[in-house]
């Protein structure tokens, strides 16, 4: 069912109370009691504090939290702070996005000039953030703004091995955290992505940020990244929990590229996008990864889906596959020219097969798990910036392979 707004008439009202707002601050939750009140206090600080001439709102936008009270933790901090906010539970398909949809759809009943989404699960907050994702907006005349997080070298492991390149690829702008999670728009931006019909997809689910972050580069708005620091969240080891994560991004991604193909089949080599604020000197904690899961994980998957990969995969490229199987798991190694041919080859298999496509993204999970345990393993012993160098040097040969996706999706 397409709801007609995902704000249920409780919702307005409250909004309708508040009256107008330049700013607004949105919080996505669901069963998030152990950090809201840090994020609701942080969300109110900063707009006090860094824009006290403006009138700022809240709005904590709920999946409907039943195994905690992250709604009542978030209401009883705004009323600590005495500041003007609504906490309401989304209408629409359970996820990340539909309460996005909700955020955007408040910031045009209160009329507001420039937004920001923060999630729910964040440690390391601040109220600076806030002036750093609404500042390029109302003083640098930016539409779109990315977090620029100073992160671990084994945390964000979609974003260094899938998104990052692939976008930077595809649509030829250099946004290293393109689904960081915290990002601003301007209220005319938002009212446009809301009005979209993308609400009952997975883009509702954990595609969102990603869809927001492509929208803004097939739009071409004036766009800039800004320093955050370090984020501090929830870390979640991939060979444990993030598969899911990493469909539901990657098919998001692959339907995007057949939606705006007439767009990134011209673009060319990339180009920096620009940055706002200063970089902090703080530098992230480590945190284990289970290296030795993610090896096995792939290789259990090859006993049984090599027959599926050989049936998308180029005859060369499955071969090359094999060659790093018979390695053995003791010096495993998917290296990134071969894993950009790989995604480059399942994108173009989404594409060809209009009743398949869900199966392409399945199949092509365990491969992932494969490339990031080969990343672990390069950069084992690197320290944080030396890792970034090696996330540069994966983006550029990325790059230089996009004539080979170019001839496989006009094939």
């Amino acid at each position: 069912m397409n709801h007609m707004t995902p704000l249920r008439n409780i919702t307005r009202e409250l909004i309708g109370r508040i009256g107008q707002a330049d700013l607004l601050v949105g919080i996505p939750c669901f069963n998030n009691a152990a950090t809201i009140t840090h994020v609701v206090a942080a969300a109110a600080s900063g707009l006090r504090e860094h824009f006290p001439e403006r009138r700022g709102a809240l709005i904590i936008a709920d999946g409907g939290s039943t195994l905690d009270d992250t709604r009542e933790l978030a209401l009883a901090e705004m009323k600590k702070h005495e500041f003007p906010g609504v906490v309401g539970i989304y209408r629409g398909l359970p996820g990340k996005g539909s309460a996005v949809r909700m955020i955007f759809a408040a910031a045009r009943e209160l009329g507001v000039t420039a937004l920001a989404l923060l999630d729910s699960d964040l440690r390391s907050v601040k109220p600076l953030w806030v002036e750093r994702l609404l500042g390029p907006v109302l003083k640098g005349g930016y539409e779109f703004v990315a977090p620029l997080y100073s992160r671990y070298k084994f945390d964000g492991t979609i974003t260094n091995n899938v998104t990052y390149n692939m976008l930077r690829c595809l649509y030829g702008k250099r946004v290293r955290q393109p689904i960081g999670g915290e990002f601003a728009f301007s209220g005319r931006l938002a009212a446009e992505l809301e009005a979209l019909p993308i609400w009952d997809t997975d883009v509702a689910r954990f595609g969102i940020d990603i869809w927001l972050t492509v929208n803004a580069l097939t739009r071409q708005v004036p766009m800039c990244q800004t320093h955050l620091g370090v984020k501090v969240h929830d870390a979640k080891d991939p060979a444990a929990s993030l598969e899911p994560m990493f469909r539901q991004v990657v098919g998001t991604l692959f339907a995007l590229m057949e939606e705006t193909d007439t767009f990134w089949t011209r673009s060319g080599t990339s180009t920096a996008v620009d940055i706002w604020g200063e970089p902090g000197d703080e530098q992230p904690e480590a945190f284990p990864i289970d290296y030795d899961r993610l090896v096995e994980n792939f290789f259990f998957s090859w006993t049984t889906l090599r027959g599926a990969w050989k049936s998308i995969l180029k005859p060369e490229t499955y071969a090359e596959l094999e060659a790093c199987v018979d390695t053995g798991c003791s010096i495993f190694q998917l290296d990134t020219d071969l894993w950009a041919r790989i995604l480059f080859e399942f994108a173009a298999a989404y594409h060809r097969r209009p009743t398949a496509k869900k199966q392409v993204i399945e199949v092509l999970s365990p491969l992932y798990f494969a490339r990031v345990a080969s990343f672990i393993r390069r950069v084992g012993d690197h320290s944080n910036a030396e890792a970034e160098a090696v996330v540069e040097e994966q983006a550029r040969i990325f790059e230089i392979r996009k004539p080979y996706l170019l001839d496989l999706w006009g094939k």
